[in-house]
């Protein structure tokens, strides 16, 4: 008999799997892109086609993320999560037989519907599927498998072309597929269909049968029972309408969603996007030297990755907003050195023999980024929204994380040829910091709190007086609105 811990590490294997196919999916433009500018390329294109041929995945996330919110909210987390893998399947196929830039650009979106369509959703099911102890943890560990991806589709490029990485693409979804079928339901979902008595085995299956995983099963189901008790009538398609423009109205929904809209600005503005889709050309502008630039990559990605993962296990033990300002604060000093630094060697007052010195800014600024700025943003998508507004919380969600990646990664082509990398970055900086300041006053501490009460805090303003940690029951700060 397996632990609820082995469970829910199994069910969340296949969310982290398909986070490392969403980071091939990103960093796959760095060696397309490089390989169609080849002399010896088949197929011919410009700037402005390669820039879409890098961006169009940020566009595809915007129906991503509709369609995997509306399939979450009527079929359920585990048949949605099976469906939306498909299409990245289907686009990798054609990347691979691609004879036209068409083919190719059908394929990048069909990848990149998958990329936003697998984001909240998989935030969504590590958020109902996993304890509060271990939540923090498996959250940021989405960004983690993001990051090993993009540094798999960087090593895989030294040796094979751009075709044979589309079709290395395709395992680890096959991988999760398998995994996936082998899920129960999500049993918040369930319960929010007032299926209890399937709700209750599933959740049984994931979380054990012990006094404290009780109790939030029992305040998860109560609140549940008390909306099906204000919603029993039938509602027409105009009602669901209305109840959705409603939802406009209504702090437990807006507040949420600000904090994702700036979690989202934040996320752009730390590089987490832009950089692995242009690394070989921001590294060669620093560098100078082409040759050596794949290593240059090679290094940071593997820095990145690590520092994902090492922020795994740090959310354990620190709070949210300790971990997500300090290390904040700490990269946006580094990344005003670099700016600094590479602005005074552009102008000649430094010398630009040394470019190891600002590479080793650049590991140093993406390692701490990617303790807090990178994966706490996304780890509150699968927190923050109460039950009733996740499907349309997710939907809005994606839209603001779409708009934020495909603008990024649009513009940052233009940026680096008129600004250069000191200036693109110093502008991130800004954004970065301002961001911060922001959050600062809207975030609240969810480390170890259940999403029941998350959802009370955005309702009432406040967490309640006493929660259960563990097996002490212990005095809780106060939020205020």
């Amino acid at each position: 008999m397996f632990s609820p811990e082995i469970k829910q590490s199994w069910a969340v294997s296949g969310i982290l799997l398909n986070m490392l196919a969403q980071g091939m999916i990103l960093s796959f433009s760095a060696v397309l892109l490089s390989g169609l500018k080849a002399d010896d390329s088949t197929i011919k294109t410009d700037l402005e086609t390669m820039s879409w041929l890098a961006s169009v995945v940020g566009m595809a996330c915007f129906p991503g993320f509709l369609i995997s919110a509306l399939l979450m909210e009527l079929l359920g987390r585990k048949i949605s999560q099976i469906l939306v893998i498909l299409p990245a399947m289907l686009g990798w196929l054609l990347i691979y037989f691609a004879k036209d830039v068409t083919t190719l650009m059908v394929g990048r979106f069909l990848g990149g519907f998958t990329a936003g369509a697998s984001l909240t959703l998989g935030a969504v099911i590590i958020g109902e599927y996993t304890s509060p102890q271990l939540r923090g943890m498996f959250l940021n560990l989405k960004t983690a498998g993001v990051c090993v991806g993009n540094s798999l589709v960087h090593v895989l490029g030294h040796f094979y072309t751009w075709r044979t990485i589309a079709m290395f693409g395709l395992i680890p979804y096959i991988i999760s597929f398998g995994i996936i079928c082998t899920w129960p339901e999500s049993p918040t979902w369930l319960a929010a269909r007032f299926n209890f008595n399937r709700s209750e085995k599933a959740w049984l299956w994931l979380r054990g049968n012990d006094q404290n995983s009780r109790i939030e099963y029992e305040n998860m189901a109560n609140a549940q029972k008390q909306r099906f008790s204000e919603t029993r009538e039938k509602t027409s398609v105009q009602k669901h309408v209305v109840i959705f423009l409603q939802k406009f109205t209504r702090k437990d929904f807006l507040k949420p969603l600000f904090i994702i809209l700036i979690g989202a600005i934040l996320l752009e503005a730390c590089g987490r996007h832009i950089f692995p889709a242009y690394a070989l050309e921001i590294i060669e502008e620093i560098t100078g030297d082409k040759t050596k630039t794949l290593y240059y990559t090679l290094i940071i990605d593997l820095i990145t990755s690590l520092s994902a993962t090492f922020s795994s296990a740090l959310v354990r033990m620190l709070k949210r907003r300790i971990l997500l300002f300090v290390t904040g604060g700490a990269s946006l000093v580094i990344l005003i050195a670099i700016c600094t630094y590479l602005y005074l060697t552009d102008i000649d007052v430094i010398s630009k023999d040394r470019a190891w010195m600002p590479l080793s800014m650049f590991m140093l600024y993406f390692l701490l980024a990617n303790l807090g700025c990178t994966p706490i943003p996304l780890a509150l998508l699968g927190e923050v929204f109460p039950v009733a507004h996740r499907g349309a919380g997710s939907a809005i969600s994606g839209l603001i994380l779409a708009t934020c990646l495909m603008v990024g990664l649009k513009i940052t082509p233009a940026m680096l040829a008129t600004f250069k990398v000191y200036g693109t970055f110093a502008i991130f900086g800004v954004v970065l910091g301002f961001s911060l300041i922001v959050i600062y006053f809207i975030l609240p501490e969810t480390k170890d709190r259940t999403l029941q009460e998350i959802e009370d805090y955005f309702n009432h303003g406040r967490f309640s007086d006493k929660k259960v940690c563990g097996n002490d029951e212990e005095n809780t700060t106060m939020f205020k609105d």
